[in-house]
């Protein structure tokens, strides 16, 4: 199974697997989201929820 991002990045020096920064920069973030302001957010303006982030993966 392939690991979620967290919703929000811890801001620690070396990244996690799951920073969703380090995610969006190795293109495996999930498709319809991305990253602002350190939080993940998803394209069409809907809240992140750990049951869609789930199915999106």
């Amino acid at each position: 199974m392939k690991s979620l991002p967290k919703t929000e990045c811890c801001v620690s020096k070396s990244r996690c697997s799951r920073c969703p920064l380090q995610m969006l920069k190795d293109g495996t973030l999930p498709a319809g989201y991305t990253v602002k302001k350190r939080k993940l957010v998803s394209l069409d303006g809907s809240k992140v929820t750990k049951k869609r982030l789930k199915a999106a993966a």
